[in-house]
């Protein structure tokens, strides 16, 4: 049996009565070995619709360079063209844009700061209230003295 009619088997055993914690670690350690095809046999597999661990391992193994390299990009922005990319929304990578800029507003007092502050103030709610958070806390530490 191969570690991919193996993984199959147990992720039909276990659909109905819930994972084995120890089971499901072995299974993700066996995804390294596999091919992209059977990888993509398991993804798209209806056995494994509910089981994101595996599916997240999988999807990491099959696109980890171009993940990478997004990253990579992102961190190479200027804050000026991370907030514009933030604000367009277009790039479809607004969760590390956001990571990022929140990374930058934690360990920058200047100018960034309040680009940033800004841009956040202008997106969603729960931007302009991670904002305020961080605020009262820097408040709260004495590091703002308003």
């Amino acid at each position: 049996m191969t570690d991919c009619e193996y993984i199959l088997k147990q992720a039909k055993l276990f659909h109905y009565k819930g994972w084995d914690e120890e089971e499901m670690r072995k299974c993700v350690d066996m995804l390294v070995g596999l091919s992209r095809q059977e990888l993509i046999a398991l993804y798209s597999s209806r056995w494994l619709t509910g089981v994101k661990t595996i599916r997240e391992e999988i999807f990491k193994i099959l696109y980890m360079d171009r993940i990478g390299m997004r990253n990579e990009r992102v961190k190479e922005l200027s804050t000026n063209q991370l907030i514009n990319e933030f604000e367009e929304r277009k790039s479809g990578n607004i969760a590390i844009l956001r990571q990022e800029l929140r990374h930058r507003f934690i360990e920058c007092l200047g100018d960034d700061r309040i680009k940033i502050t800004a841009a956040f103030n202008r997106a969603t709610k729960g931007d302009r209230m991670w904002v305020e958070l961080q605020i009262r806390k820097e408040q709260s530490l004495g590091k703002i003295p308003f």
